[in-house]
């Protein structure tokens, strides 16, 4: 039923299995991929409008879907399909392998602890609009709002009979005899004590009254709060039942709950994207898995980039540890970022003097040391200068391109002043997948990390830092656009997002394995940058063309 044959006698299956988190499809994922294209245009099944050829207002109207090239037991070639959590309002359809565990099933565990919590929640709104407590609230709230004018009109009076008390005082010193001045200030210290004592016996029967209104409050919330807190108890079972049933099994037949896998709190949808999924049923079902890819169909989220059938890595946050699981017993692609910075790759340097040093760096390098064991331009300079480099700025691993390098504390200090105050004038160099149209503009975009897919950038008006490019296009081809690059701001991928959001340019950097379609390489490179040297302080400029 959902084992989808694949008559390709001249294609064979790959060796290795996918590394899901960097990849270019395998030809048959293409041609998979290709077969549900044809029936998400064509199919009957179900209705739900994707925003392909009209914009849609609402969230999330495309959806990420994945297929896996498996072998059965009759060593035929075939494939399976799934979408990444509701398609639809429901988590099964035809056509796509059912979920890890379908929980919206009406006789599930999850709609009966559901019904339970309902029934607190009704519990909880019913106590809340008790009209008794009501009453209680509103009288407490009138309460203290007259105790609080009640206290400003003494606090004032008080004030006037200080004020008062003052002018008579200065007054009287040189109008009475001592002694006489000496009975008046009693008599007018005795006055503001009778006033202060009004004011704390008015104060201390406010709060008496208060008080007793309070502890009759204090009934009713102390009981919502241990509803509440009943409820929260419960949430958390419910919540720990569900991640006890979501279980994966891997090619070693070993199964691990969410909770095994996760050591904190599972984040919300984990086990309900595309790849567990595909690999759990092909485990219970005895297929082997040979390759896998994932791509969205549909209108972009407002947020996030996802192209029309473009292609994208399974997700950080919530598949990475599960199909760091899944995945044991396969023979799988080692990471090619890994291997890209193992290559010896050759740093060219541009300029040198006492202060500074100015390199192209090529495209795969790391700019400053990272997580893994490889060649950084940074490193590769330590080795040359070896009585001090210092990092001024970076470029991303992918780009290639000028980077400057300082040779002592205050030639560093110097040129990360101009950075900070954006001084410095630098141009990128851009081959675009997509003609855009117009010659030149500019983009400004709220920036901020996608915590669930890092390290991915996503738009964020409520706390993303704003963004700025200007741009121009070179030239065009029949199917790209080469363009000038000018960032104002110096935001984590700021030119891959603005190239490839639909509220920039609408058209990925080719070969940008994060926002678009990895290529051989990405097509993005430093080739201008202008500032004062940081010692003579006369305007310097270094251009680097790129290699493609």
């Amino acid at each position: 039923m959902f084992f989808h044959p694949l008559h390709i006698p001249k294609i064979s299956p790959p060796v290795e299995f996918t590394f899901p988190f960097h990849y270019i499809p395998h030809p048959l994922c293409l041609i998979a991929a290709q077969q549900v294209f044809d029936y998400l245009e064509h199919q009957q099944d179900f209705q739900h409008d994707f925003g392909i050829h009209h914009h849609v207002d609402g969230v999330n109207v495309g959806k990420m879907f994945g297929v896996l090239i498996v072998e059965n037991t009759k060593r035929q070639i075939g494939f399976l399909a799934a979408f990444s959590g509701k398609l639809a309002n429901t988590q099964t359809l035809p056509f796509f392998v059912p979920p890890i565990v379908n929980i919206t099933h009406e006789e599930s565990f999850y709609r009966q602890s559901e019904q339970v919590l309902n029934e607190y929640n009704m519990l909880i709104t019913s106590v809340e609009n008790d009209e008794n407590y009501q009453n209680l609230l509103a009288e407490l709230a009138k309460k203290t709002n007259k105790m609080q004018a009640e206290l400003a009109d003494l606090k004032t009076t008080m004030k006037t009979a200080k004020a008062e008390r003052d002018a008579q005082r200065a007054e009287a010193h040189h109008a009475m005899t001592a002694q006489e001045y000496e009975t008046l200030c009693e008599q007018l210290k005795i006055e503001s004590l009778r006033l202060q004592y009004r004011y704390k016996q008015c104060g201390k029967q406010w709060r008496t009254a208060i008080d007793e209104l309070q502890q009759k409050i204090n009934i009713h919330t102390s009981h919502i709060q241990s509803l509440k807190n009943t409820r929260k108890q419960k949430s958390e079972q419910l919540q720990y039942e569900i991640f006890s049933h979501y279980t994966f099994l891997n090619a070693h037949g070993e199964r691990k709950s969410l909770n095994e896998i996760f050591n904190d709190i599972p984040p919300s949808g984990a086990g309900e994207c595309a790849a567990p999924k595909l690999l759990n049923y092909a485990y219970e079902h005895g297929y082997k898995p040979r390759a896998m890819a994932e791509f969205w169909w549909g209108q972009s989220p407002k947020s996030q980039i996802r192209k029309h059938k473009h292609f994208y890595p399974a997700c950080k946050t919530k598949c990475e540890p599960i199909l760091g699981h899944m995945l044991q017993g396969l023979q799988v692609e080692k990471n090619p970022i890994l291997t890209e910075l193992a290559e010896e790759k050759t740093v060219k340097i541009l300029f040198d003097d006492d202060d500074i040093v100015v390199i192209n760096k090529p495209a795969g390098m790391l700019s400053v040391p990272g997580n893994v064991d490889a060649e950084s331009a940074f490193t590769y300079l330590q080795k040359i200068y070896t009585e001090g480099i210092f990092i001024v700025h970076r470029l991303d691993m992918a780009t290639s391109g000028i980077m400057v390098f300082a040779k002592n504390k205050n030639s560093c200090a110097r040129m990360q002043q101009q950075f900070s105050e954006r001084s410095i004038k630098k141009r990128y160099i851009a081959i675009l997948q997509g003609i855009i149209p117009g010659n030149e503009g500019s983009i400004s975009l709220p920036l901020r990390p996608d915590f669930d897919n890092r390290p991915q950038q996503m738009v964020c008006s409520e706390h993303g830092k704003p963004s700025f490019t200007s741009w121009k296009v070179i030239e065009r081809t029949a199917t790209t656009t080469k363009v000038h690059l000018y960032p104002h701001t110096g935001r984590t991928h700021q030119l891959r997002v603005h190239a490839s959001h639909h509220a920039g340019l609408n058209a990925p950097i080719v070969g940008d394995d994060l926002y678009g379609t990895k290529s051989d390489r990405l097509y993005l490179h430093a080739e201008y940058i202008e500032f004062n040297h940081p010692t003579t302080n006369k305007r310097v400029h270094f251009q680097c063309s790129p290699e493609f």
